[in-house]
């Protein structure tokens, strides 16, 4: 990677304030449901400490809207990582201010410090310099690891690089180096799969697909757009009727590169999306008009399971159907069986693929799963993450 990342640089006796992605799912005690994201940063946290500084954390949780909410507050995390780590995590109830300055200005090298919920205060998704520089204060150097939030400029990650000497860490490393495995110079045959709800979520990557995939595969509902885009009737499948001319474009522009797409040949159909409801599957061209289509049927898995197969790189961004809903989860778990079965690079775009790899089972038998939903979309779509850019080159 051509950014300076956390072994660039001499942290040695320094204090590092890190930005990580503490952004964690909650229960209604405020237990912590997923450590996911918190293991996730552990190799630098444990690098930094290793290497005798004084690490400083400092994270978002959630969406207060600018307000101090304690529902979202990061004390649960700390209790949690001081549990991981087996270290004392101190921690405080702010990010910025002079109790802060001061529970930093103490903290020695090989001690943990993390600071309050940083979008407790409306600056931080405006990238306030003035916030940037006093989160800046507290440390000698910045380490940005939060990916999942790298493709938003905030004072947090792009604000306070502007202040410090700045890297990013082992997981921004690890990111970038995969999903440009996908990006740059993919094996192939590569495959792309693509699912989730909009259409207009997945254009800018499936325009950057068209010039480096051998095959798409689409699910989700975002299919039913091009389905009707072909004519077919969808009953009352989630379409977005302003996205059918962007639809026909893809699938001309797919012809002309000799990009194979696929659309799914069956679907699974239902008269509303509810547990017990009654259910059943359907080619794509019978699809009742008082109902809605929720998944992908088994002989569309059983036709992208053929291409998945010998694929050497494969992206999975999208689920194929309402996967939370027993009923509707089969397709999502028949691609998550066949990425997971193939021998070559499989990446996981974020999001809720990556809770439906991890959900059926299958999350330690694919090469990557990315940290960042929205920020691999963007990556992979080819424009520049903000929080990234920001930081030197080596």
């Amino acid at each position: 990677m051509h950014k300076k990342t956390v072994s660039d640089i001499d942290v040695n006796g320094k204090k590092v304030l890190v930005r990580v992605d503490f952004n964690v799912p909650l229960d209604e005690h405020q237990n912590i449901t997923n450590n996911t994201r918190i293991n996730a940063a552990l190799p630098t946290i444990n690098y930094l400490l290793e290497h005798n500084a004084a690490v400083i954390l400092m994270s978002h949780l959630g969406r207060p809207k600018g307000e101090v909410k304690p529902s979202l507050s990061l004390k649960p995390v700390a209790k949690l990582l001081e549990k991981i780590t087996g270290k004392k995590v101190y921690f405080v109830h702010d990010c910025i201010g002079d109790d802060v300055k001061q529970a930093a200005k103490n903290l020695k090298p090989g001690e943990i410090l993390l600071l309050e919920n940083t979008r407790f205060h409306p600056e931080e998704k405006k990238n306030d310099p003035k916030f940037a520089k006093e989160l800046a204060s507290l440390a000698d150097v910045f380490v940005n690891e939060a990916f999942g939030t790298a493709h938003r400029a905030h004072a947090s990650n792009v604000g306070v690089a502007e202040y410090l000497p700045s890297t990013v860490g082992f997981l921004i490393e690890k990111e970038i180096e995969y999903l440009n495995k996908a990006l740059l110079n993919p094996e192939k045959p590569y495959t792309a799969i693509l699912g989730g709800v909009k259409v207009s979520d997945k254009i800018d990557l499936i325009q950057k697909l068209l010039e480096k995939a051998d095959s798409i595969l689409i699910g989700g509902a975002m299919m039913f757009t091009f389905l009707k885009a072909l004519g077919f009737s969808v009953g009352k499948s989630l379409v977005e009727e302003d996205k059918i001319p962007a639809a026909l474009e893809i699938m001309e522009q797919a012809k002309e590169r000799c990009v194979n797409l696929y659309l799914p040949e069956d679907t699974v159909v239902a008269k509303e999306m509810e547990e017990d409801t009654e259910f059943h599957s359907v080619p794509v061209d019978a699809i009742p008009d008082d109902m809605i289509g929720l998944d992908i049927g088994i002989l569309t898995v059983r036709k992208y399971t053929e291409i998945i197969k010998p694929s050497k790189t494969v992206i999975w961004n999208g689920p194929m159907g309402m996967f939370e809903i027993s009923s509707f989860s089969h397709g999502t778990k028949g691609i998550a069986r066949a990425v997971a079965a193939c021998s070559g690079i499989t990446i996981i775009g974020g999001g809720d693929s990556a809770a439906a790899i991890e959900k059926f089972g299958f999350a330690d038998k694919v090469s990557h799963i990315s940290t960042g939903g929205g920020a691999s979309l963007e990556y992979l779509s080819g424009k520049e993450l903000p929080g990234i850019a920001v930081i030197p080159d080596k």
